[in-house]
């Protein structure tokens, strides 16, 4: 769309709109006037020859404007008003163009005029009134909807939002009566009921909030739940004598109600029966009716609780254990106890055989089962991590990380070939709902698997996919510059890269000796000086390839004592290469 254009189209429709104003248009005519039917709408008469002409140029601002042509369509559409100014469906189609325009005040005049002049036309009266939602304008969209309702008795829908509207208002009695015109229609049901009460609440009637609810109950008397929810209003309201007979009667019907009896745990506690209340607690934790969600959520804060007081952990070990005693249809309960055990510190081995508890009730939890990876990883139980990751690919095929901890681990058993087969299966997964990091990490870990096998062309493709799903990944970066460095070329882009990760984390030891050797490569001698420096100074222990990259730089510096210490220190720390005994037996540095 050309927006100036369209925007020099807007001004003349402004004038049109002006110019109608004078004729016996619905001007003056509000559009709660207009429909409710106060008023009627004189619209002058066009001929025969202008009703066609108005058809013809809208149909033909339809077409350009599902063709794309919004600015012929915007032209158009002017035009038709131009022939007729009370064209109603002119308005309410040139309407979209102002807003799309940002003109809200116009957009908003065309829906308004669409629907005075098209006062039964229940498209018009329905966007209109979203339109005044939209602008907060509540008190015209209330009176536009009740109009709608009005010429559509069926449409409780609109009810619903005209309902939604008295409570924005805090109009709690339109709240009412609008849901009791809904019960009109459709019958009385909870829902509406519950809203009923919360409307009553929110007024302060205590009494009718009360009433409404009862009355569900006594029209359901076999539906129990509703005598929890009156026992429910009672204890919320100081009630407890009148609460606690709700929730015997009901347990006297059906001892092994959960609502009933979750209920009576607040009653417990809200009169100060702990001990009745513990009691109930390890019922309905142990009760194979009680929901497992409802089981987390009441473990959940007996532990808070627990924590709170400082009380030790025995005791909710031991609930936890009876409660696992009983099948478990999900593993949410064994994976809260794990944490409960990570948190006061138990011994990796007794979690891993929650975890594996876990695993055995739904082998396709995946958060169990990475929590097991990282414990043996922990452990450098390679084999181990292999073994979870291949069995999980049979239950997870979509989750990349058990790909990529699987290639990690072959990598480190130097079984490069699997490791990179991994990474294939990996990357061949990729969806728009994996996460870009972890592509990341993927690409450039077979980066550093190719490189290892001296597959550098290769290498360098996946550090370059690497970067295309996050071009700030440090670690990788600071692999493909230090790898592009020891070519001999590209050292410009080796050193931009290398410089990121320096300026990303400027105490960290290997990536200053990295930006350090690329410097050294570019004949930089004195810049490579200073950042090798701060490697040394920021290695717990640098190694003797470090060392000797020291040696190097010190050499080229005119430092040849220095270089010589290096480069000894060096081969005491183990590194033996060829070159660097030879830079030793001559003192003279040689290249690589």
């Amino acid at each position: 769309m050309q927006i100036t254009r369209i925007i020099t189209s807007a001004v003349a429709a402004v004038t049109i709109l002006a110019l109608s104003a004078s004729c016996d248009s619905p001007k003056s005519i509000s559009v709660k006037q207009a429909i409710s039917g106060e008023k009627n709408i004189v619209v002058p008469t066009l001929s025969h020859n202008d009703e066609q002409r108005v058809k013809y140029f809208f149909y033909e601002a339809v077409e350009q404007q599902n063709k794309g042509n919004y600015d012929a369509a915007f032209d158009l559409l002017n035009h038709c008003l131009t022939i007729n100014p009370n064209a109603s469906e002119v308005y309410f189609t040139i309407a979209s163009y102002y807003s799309e325009l940002g003109r809200d005040s116009m957009a908003m005049q065309s829906m308004e005029r669409a629907a005075v002049l098209s006062p039964h036309n229940d498209i018009y009266i329905e966007r209109l009134a979203l339109s005044y939602i939209n602008t907060r304008n509540y008190d015209k969209a209330i009176d536009t909807y009740e109009r709608l309702y009005a010429n559509n008795r069926d449409r409780t829908d609109v009810l619903g939002i005209l309902s939604q509207l008295y409570n924005q208002q805090k109009d709690y009695d339109k709240v009412v009566s609008t849901l009791e015109r809904i019960e009109q229609v459709e019958g009385s049901n909870e829902q509406i009921t519950l809203s009923k009460m919360r409307a009553y609440s929110l007024k302060g009637d205590k009494k009718a909030e009360f009433n409404a609810l009862k009355q569900l109950s006594e029209k359901y008397p076999n539906d129990l739940n509703y005598r929890v929810m009156m026992g429910n209003w009672l204890l919320q309201n100081d009630r407890e004598d009148e609460a606690l007979n709700e929730y015997e009667a009901v347990l006297e019907q059906e001892p092994d109600n959960v609502s009933a009896q979750m209920s009576m745990l607040d009653y417990y506690k809200q009169v100060g029966e702990d001990s009745l209340a513990q009691e109930m607690i390890e019922k309905v934790l142990i009760s194979e009716k009680t929901p497992p969600t409802s089981k987390i959520h009441i473990l959940r804060q007996v532990v808070d609780e627990n924590e709170r007081i400082g009380a030790g952990s025995l005791e909710i070990i031991n609930l936890f254990k009876r409660i696992l005693a009983e099948p478990q249809t999900t593993p949410d309960m064994t994976e809260l106890y794990a944490s409960y055990l990570k948190l006061k510190e138990y011994p990796q081995d007794t979690i891993d055989v929650v975890l594996e508890k876990a695993l055995e009730i739904a082998p396709d939890e995946a958060g169990a089962r990475l929590q097991l990876i990282q414990s043996a990883w922990g452990k450098k139980d390679f084999d181990r991590v292999i073994d979870l990751c291949t069995t999980a690919q049979q239950y997870n095929p979509d989750e990349m990380a058990f790909y990529y901890f699987m290639a990690l681990a072959y990598n480190q058993q130097d079984k490069l070939d699997e490791a990179i087969d991994a990474t294939r299966r990996g990357v061949a997964i990729i969806s728009d709902q994996t996460n870009r990091e972890l592509v990341s990490d993927m690409y450039g870990l077979r980066g550093d698997l190719y490189h290892s096998k001296g597959m550098v062309e290769e290498s360098f493709a996946a550090y370059d996919s690497c970067l295309v799903w996050k071009s700030d990944n440090i670690g990788y970066l600071n692999n493909y510059a230090y790898f592009l460095s020891l070519t001999g070329k590209n050292l410009q882009k080796a050193e931009q890269m290398s410089y990121l990760t320096v300026k990303a984390e400027p105490n960290n030891g290997i990536y200053l000796d990295t930006y350090a050797w690329i410097l050294f490569m570019q004949g930089r001698y004195e810049d490579a000086r200073e950042y090798i420096e701060r490697a040394l100074k920021n290695y717990e222990k640098p190694s003797a390839e470090v060392i000797e990259h020291a040696g190097d730089i010190y050499w080229k510096c005119g430092d040849r004592a220095k270089a010589l210490e290096y480069w000894q220190q060096a081969v005491d720390e183990g590194r033996d290469n060829k070159v660097l005994i030879k830079k030793l037996k001559q003192k003279k540095y040689f290249e690589k």
